[in-house]
């Protein structure tokens, strides 16, 4: 009786192991499929696309899509306003985010808590709630169809978050670093830039890169703020490939695949301090 338990162990293990690979295979499959099938079709001219029954690999491999969309001044513009937005709140959000993330974990102050509140219930507002009084407060501020609205509108949505994973980082490091600035003569400002921020590191990248993926990926708000085709940025210039007569579904495509690719890079190249900034973040001491 023993030995026959002993025997069925291993075999429960290995169809577990089985039915776990399947099961994450099945799920790469689900979530990388269309990101596969959008890379395909943009390398198929667009009567390809829409041949019955589909092609998974191109019949007619080209690069048409591509070179259109580099060799189009106004739609290189596209990326180069989704870069300059998104390095903008990147900067931004980080510096705001340091500095108050510094002051909620080193000082205490009268409404510390009502403060913490606050930020955590603009978290929980729905974005599209609040896109008619960003759209006046942005035309008020004459504002309206530049790069510096969507900015400052993507920081409100950003700043709160990154307050918060940098107090939650802060909140790890020992108070004993700060102590051995101020005894070697240097203050807070200098704790902060010169040993806490290289220190916190790892949720620095990982904020910078949260808020680098809302900003170039954000669509509503970009759709909204902007009127001037040159202040469009990417996922808005991908709608407007969608013409009134005709859709340029290879071009659509190819410029998704660009569209994918800094994203991708950013968590290739972050992808440890992301996962360990994000951890760290959330422990609170």
């Amino acid at each position: 009786m023993t030995l026959q338990v002993s025997q069925n162990v291993p075999r429960r293990r290995l169809l577990l192991r089985i039915g776990l690979l399947l099961g994450l295979t099945a799920g790469a499959l689900f979530a990388g499929g269309p990101a596969l099938w959008m890379l395909i079709n943009s390398f198929k001219p667009n009567t390809e696309i829409f041949a019955y029954p589909p092609t998974f690999i191109p019949e007619t491999f080209t690069l048409d899509a591509y070179v259109k969309i580099l060799t189009d001044p106004g739609k290189v513009r596209f990326f180069i306003n989704s870069y300059v937005v998104a390095g903008g709140v990147v900067l931004l959000t980080l510096f705001a985010g340091i500095m108050a993330g510094f002051a909620l974990s080193r000082f205490d102050f009268p409404f510390k808590r009502s403060l913490n509140a606050v930020i955590i219930s603009i978290q929980a507002v729905p974005p599209i709630t609040l896109l008619i009084p960003y759209f006046g407060l942005v035309v008020w501020l004459r504002l309206y169809d530049t790069l510096w609205a969507l900015v400052f509108t993507y920081m409100v949505a950003t700043i709160p978050y990154a307050i918060l994973m940098m107090t939650g980082y802060f909140n790890t490091i020992p108070r004993e670093l700060d102590e051995a600035v101020e005894i070697d003569g240097g203050g807070s400002f200098r704790a902060l830039w010169q040993v806490l921020v290289p220190v916190a590191r790892p949720g620095i990248v990982s904020v910078g890169a949260y808020t680098f993926m809302v900003a170039w990926n954000e669509y509503l708000f970009a759709l909204t703020l902007t009127q001037n085709r040159a202040n469009r940025t990417v996922p808005v210039g991908i709608q407007l490939l969608m013409g009134e007569h005709s859709f340029e579904w290879s071009e659509m495509m190819a410029m998704s695949v660009l569209g994918s690719i800094p994203v991708l890079i950013l968590f290739l190249l972050f992808q440890r301090q992301f996962v360990s900034g994000m951890t760290a973040g959330a422990v609170k001491s």
